[in-house]
């Protein structure tokens, strides 16, 4: 088998507000779809980052990536990672380089699963599962009345855990007065304090009872001061879905900086790399609660990588509505959990006419 050709296709899919309340600071959300075709007939589906500069990882994939791959063999996809890291190093080891190239290791990944005829959870060694625990990943609401609206909802559907990407107090003292102590909660900050700062809003969440404090310190990678703010807080902290590969994650853990470890298949370096963090995990013993808030390939291949590694957390589901999805089926969410796809590789076809009508790839 050989690869015939490599695309990154761009969309951009408003988000639907009917239901509830919800923002995206960029609008419309926006989606890389890697489409690997090889000659025997079966294509591969991945998801790669690209959050405020998108076209900038489909060039990526469209221009570096593509000429590696074209005539290989797909399912060497150790060998075929390894020559896309030699070859774009000279870019930078972490950032969009990585982005693309996780990419494309989950298309690789999905060829792989529909070779053997296997669900990805199967061929990484999990136990036959239907479902997997989710938990609502709320965007940031700059109104209060909208932010408790969004967390009832997501209580309403079942979730036993509700993230905020709230900064203030008065955010998070709402939504636990709404949804009551029954519901984990935890706050992602996405890196805004100095370790100072993070210290005092510490010891004011502390009344809360959040389950962790995610990514509280700038920059994201003072590993140092992440394990000093947990030492003094004696919060839980999760951290690593900025970081790429394993040795940015060895470096993290090697310092204590974090209780959960976040690594995004769509950034780490896909699912090869995750499973290499996972490795990791185990051996500093230490839980994964994977950055997941995707709708495309990647949730389906964090759903499954879920699903093989004992050490992992529930799902994060990106809590809003878009107006299509990609795939020929709708994503199932049940009562807090994640129904698994059941078919070979991530398990579900893409809807080209959802593709085509929301593509912004000329």
């Amino acid at each position: 088998m050989k690869i015939t050709d490599v695309q990154a296709h761009l969309l951009a899919i408003p988000l639907d507000g009917k239901e509830f309340p919800a923002s995206w600071a960029w609008g419309s959300f926006n989606q890389i779809i890697v489409v690997i075709k090889t000659n025997e007939g079966i294509t591969g589906y991945g998801e790669a980052f690209g959050y405020g500069v998108p076209q900038a990882t489909v060039s990526v994939i469209n221009q570096v990536l593509k000429p590696i791959l074209i005539g290989a063999d797909p399912t060497s996809i150790a060998s075929l990672q390894e020559q896309m890291y030699r070859q774009t190093h000279l870019f930078g080891r972490y950032g969009i380089t990585t982005f693309a190239i996780s990419g494309v290791d989950i298309a690789l990944w999905d060829i792989a699963g529909k070779c053997a005829g296997l669900p990805l959870y199967r061929l990484f060694g999990g136990a036959g599962v239907k479902k997997i625990p989710a938990y609502a990943s709320l965007s940031r609401y700059g109104d209060l009345a909208q932010l408790r609206k969004a967390a009832l909802h997501a209580k309403k559907a079942g979730y036993a855990m509700i993230k905020l990407h709230q900064l203030d107090v008065e955010s998070v003292r709402t939504v636990r007065k709404a949804v009551g102590e029954g519901i984990g909660l935890t706050v992602d900050v996405n890196c805004a304090w100095t370790p100072e700062r993070a210290l005092a809003m510490t010891r004011q969440f502390s009344p809360y009872n959040l389950q962790w404090l995610e990514e509280p310190v700038w920059p994201p990678e003072d590993f140092k001061s992440l394990a000093r703010l947990g030492q003094l807080s004696g919060l839980p902290l999760a951290a690593g879905e900025n970081a790429c590969t394993v040795f940015q994650f060895h470096e993290m853990l090697k310092a204590g900086a974090a209780i959960y470890i976040q690594p995004s298949v769509v950034k780490v370096g896909g699912a090869s790399e995750w499973r290499k963090v996972a490795a990791l995990a185990e051996a500093y013993n230490v839980r994964i609660a994977p950055h997941s808030p995707y709708f495309g390939p990647g949730l389906l291949a964090t759903a499954h990588l879920i699903a093989s590694c004992p050490c992992a957390e529930s799902l994060e589901h990106l809590y809003f509505q878009l107006k299509a999805g990609v795939f020929t089926e709708r994503l199932k969410f049940e009562r807090g959990y994640f129904i698994l796809p059941q078919g070979p590789g991530i398990g579900l076809d893409i809807d080209w006419k959802i593709m085509k009508r929301y593509s912004l790839t000329p």
